[in-house]
């Protein structure tokens, strides 16, 4: 390989996308003593935006709640511009779904924190993931998909 085709993985820019916060509850909420269960969710998704340059945006959804009523659910789309090039293609889709969300995570997991805390209740810490086995899940699961019998349904 000469020396101007090295791979290149860079962050271009880190930015939140989005940002909601709910209290649908307010104010009769925050009298409640009960601790609520915490639902959590995770998504990614990357997109070519340039030549080279990606966008991804990891978005975590978080979800109080205390039996049917809604504590809070606040959700954050942390999102970064990267410069990916001379990668192999088979290279490419781990990069942007397992790389690229370790480095969003952190700052997800701030504004998350931040946001709750805002919100009026204790702060979350979202403990760490590992992209790497969702992704890993993900592909089995699409295999699974690929090499199941079509099956045919007559109503």
């Amino acid at each position: 390989m000469e020396q101007n085709e090295q791979p290149v993985f860079g962050i271009e820019k880190l930015y939140v996308k989005d940002i909601s916060v709910e209290v649908p509850n307010a104010p009769e909420i925050f009298l409640e003593r009960e601790t609520p269960q915490i639902q959590i969710q995770l998504n990614t998704n990357g997109r070519a935006v340039g030549e080279h340059v990606y966008e991804v945006v990891l978005t975590v959804t978080v979800t109080a709640k205390l039996g049917e009523k809604t504590v809070f659910l606040v959700e954050v789309g942390q999102s970064g511009v990267f410069r990916i090039q001379n990668v192999p293609q088979e290279q490419l889709e781990p990069l942007i779904a397992v790389a690229c969300p370790n480095i969003l995570f952190p700052y997800a997991r701030e504004v998350v924190s931040d946001t709750v805390g805002r919100a009026g209740f204790q702060p979350i810490v979202l403990q760490p993931v590992n992209f790497e086995a969702m992704y890993m899940q993900r592909l089995q699961e699409q295999q699974q998909e690929q090499s199941a019998p079509a099956e045919a349904t007559l109503q």
